[in-house]
């Protein structure tokens, strides 16, 4: 097929920047599950059903934006935005996908602090042991996709070894490196092109300015963090956003050690957000709402939720711009497939040393709160139940045992 065959299934036809948001809107209302499943809703009603563009079209966004560190489905949208109605239709898309959530995200963190009683405290150890199963859950479907061999497998328990005797965000960043560099030493990467060719409207000229943005904020925002509390809230959310490889969960070790280990939120307040999370339709990253509300001290508020709101989303959109002009050529070489192939084993074990710390340790107190995760585990692994179903139940089961306690 040739290339302008290509560019005509990609850009199939233009639109506006008002049905952009009218689309995704509804998405962010109605899109639960995390991003596979957020990357399935945007194929039935964008593609099948609204026809912006082809299977062939989609499916090739998806592998660029599932390479990329970054929130996957947020940058499919936003790309799949740019698409319809250009730079406008970008920002429409990731507006309205991510409005729905973060605002109730948002309202939960402002609000949570005047919870109390057993009905509120058991609601909130609910959902600080759904996290247990969550995570598990994504920890076990991750090693079977990312780990498939011996090999990748001993480098997701390298990545636990060195978050054992380097914790904190460092030690993450020092393990990815290392990952992808046994990735390249193995040398797995096949050098074949994969999925078909898709035409965006950027420019080289933007996507190097993009590229140089996204690596002078991540290595210039550290050296002026420390003049006020607002630019260290926007290095830390700057930095998680843009180290997420492997999925939307891979973020709560990242904001563990950015928000929790410097006090401005506490463990409980953490992993309640995070289990509030998935009850709500839309990205995961609006966690980053929930968490910026709740910041002490100042940013906070609406304030705080939007800085780092931004601050998470905009790494992965500022190198999903970057790469668009140099994707069909970049994927296809043997050796950038080896590094992400390494890169993306040392997520599994970061992941994995997250599932024990924090969030096994902060939220399960006894048997009964084991028991409760455990069940929460065999309902999203055997019973194949909706994330959010599952929220509901640990939040009755966490009533449960504040009343039984």
């Amino acid at each position: 097929m040739t290339d302008t065959t290509d560019a005509a299934e990609a850009r199939p036809s233009q639109g506006t920047p008002g049905e952009v948001f009218s689309a995704f809107f509804k998405l962010g209302l109605t899109s639960f599950g995390g991003p596979i499943a957020h990357l399935g809703y945007f194929r039935d009603e964008l593609v099948t059903r609204r026809k912006w563009l082809s299977d062939r079209a989609h499916a090739d966004l998806v592998a660029l934006c599932q390479f990329l560190p970054g929130p996957a489905s947020s940058q499919v949208g936003f790309a799949m935005g740019m698409l319809r109605a250009g730079w406008l239709g970008a920002l429409a898309a990731f507006t309205a996908f991510t409005l729905p959530s973060a605002l109730v995200l948002g309202v939960f963190a402002m609000t949570a602090a005047s919870i109390s009683g057993p009905i509120g405290t058991g609601t909130l150890n609910g959902l600080k042991i759904v996290a247990v199963a969550i995570v598990a859950q994504a920890v076990w479907g991750m090693a079977r996709n990312l780990c498939p061999d011996r090999e990748r497998a001993a480098i997701a328990v390298g990545a636990v070894v060195v978050l054992a005797f380097r914790p904190g965000a460092f030690g993450m960043v020092g393990a990815i490196v290392l990952g992808a560099l046994a990735g390249l030493a193995l040398g797995r990467g096949t050098g074949a092109p994969v999925g078909g060719h898709v035409t965006m409207p950027v420019s080289r000229r933007v996507a190097a300015a993009a590229l140089a943005a996204f690596f002078a904020a991540l290595f210039l925002l550290p050296l002026i963090a420390g003049q006020s509390q607002s630019l260290a809230v926007i290095d830390s959310f700057y930095r998680a956003g843009a180290l997420v490889f492997g999925g939307g969960h891979v973020v709560l070790p990242l904001l563990q050690a950015e928000v929790v280990a410097p006090g401005w939120v506490t463990p409980d307040q953490f992993l309640a957000g995070y289990g509030a999370a998935q009850a709500v339709p839309g990205p995961l990253f609006t966690f980053a709402a929930y968490l910026g509300a709740g910041l002490e001290p100042e940013p906070n508020g609406v304030a705080g939720a939007i800085i780092a709101l931004l601050a998470m989303f905009l790494p992965g959109f500022l190198i999903l711009i970057g790469v668009l002009p140099f994707w069909d050529r970049f994927r296809a070489m043997a050796r950038a497939q080896s590094l992400m192939q390494g890169a993306n084993a040392a997520v599994v074990g970061i992941l994995g040393a997250a599932l024990y710390s924090p969030v096994f340790t902060s939220a399960v107190g006894d048997l009964r709160d084991f028991a409760l995760a455990l069940g929460c585990f065999v309902l999203l692994m055997a019973w194949k139940s909706p994330p959010w179903v599952v929220v509901i139940v640990a939040a009755v089961g966490g009533v449960g045992l504040a009343f039984t306690g």
